[in-house]
């Protein structure tokens, strides 16, 4: 497998605003819907630019959050974002990481005539039935990505090789917690199987981790993995590596490196298929740079494979 950058893209809203610490993107109207794990809103880029979708509640009255001003542990934490039908409509489904109470909800994201609205659900009865899957005490839970799979949503654990815990998999049932999200079903009915567990390699003596993961048209997945040196699931640390991998069930077919552009290691936190065929996926992945003040990166990937 083959990985080229053919463009790198620093991501503002229409107003000059960095778009902060982007985590996830998926198809969204005539555009994208960027997650910002750090904030309340979400930024739809379109054809005529990039302006703010509100995708959770203000919490305590802040709607950006961050260690500085200590309120890092209230942020809804939203790092996977999956296209879902819902009643006709275009919908993305917003899933937080699950590393602390405050991050087992979900927000379901949709386009109407009257333009986008969310709906914000607690989902705290599959993630504790997700983090017993894979086997996990429920604070050891960092998921960071999500595809869809035919009926399941294939949800990614991020490794974390110094506390022992391995990139892995569970496939839930998607329209039963689909049904949960809309309010017509019951968190008890939704199926999680597993686990399937990953090894990517390392990077400079760095484990790679999932970070997120698409689905291919012919049912294998390609995911993006970074090597970043840290002891937990919510501290930052140095990204020492970048690589996307080519999933086959749980076994890693391929693993290649991404490309750095001017000495920077891109740490991508989210990808998706803008156009895939036999042997060539062409994805744009967004990269957070771990700083609230740098615009987050748009990466326009392109992927040759067997």
């Amino acid at each position: 497998m083959r990985v080229e950058v053919e463009r790198v893209t620093a991501l503002r809203f229409d107003d000059g605003a960095p778009v902060r610490a982007a985590s996830a993107i998926a198809p969204f109207g005539d555009g994208w819907l960027i997650a910002q794990d750090d904030a309340t809103h979400a930024a739809w880029q379109r054809p005529d630019g990039i302006r703010p979708v509100r995708v959770a509640a203000a919490v305590d009255g802040h709607e950006t959050f961050s260690s500085a001003s200590g309120t890092k542990p209230l942020k809804p934490d939203f790092e996977a974002a999956c296209p879902v039908p819902v009643d006709g409509r275009d919908g993305v489904l917003l899933l937080g990481s699950g590393s602390t109470p405050v991050r087992m909800r979900a927000s379901l994201v949709t386009l109407g005539a009257a333009g986008p609205a969310y709906r914000m659900v607690d989902l705290t009865p599959v993630f504790h039935r997700v983090a017993a899957v894979l086997g996990l005490p429920p604070d050891r839970l960092n998921l960071e990505g999500a595809c869809r799979l035919g009926d399941r949503l294939r949800w990614f654990q991020r490794g974390n090789a110094a506390a022992g815990v391995p990139s892995a998999s569970a496939d839930v049932d998607l329209a039963a917690l689909l049904a949960v999200v809309t309010g017509t079903g019951h968190p008890d009915r939704v199926g999680v199987a597993g686990p399937r567990r990953y090894d990517l390699g390392t990077a400079a003596g760095v484990a790679l981790a999932v970070t997120d993961a698409v689905a291919l048209p012919d049912g294998r997945v390609l995911a993006s993995g970074a090597a970043e040196d840290t002891p937990n699931a919510v501290d930052d640390g140095p990204v020492v590596g970048a690589a996307l991998a080519l999933l086959d069930g749980d076994r890693s077919v391929s693993v290649a490196a991404l490309p750095a552009t001017g000495g920077a290691v891109f740490k991508v936190e989210g990808l998706a298929v803008r156009r895939a065929r036999a042997g060539e996926v062409s994805l744009l992945a967004v990269v957070d740079a771990d700083d609230p003040e740098t615009p987050s990166a748009q990466l326009l990937l392109r992927v040759t494979h067997d």
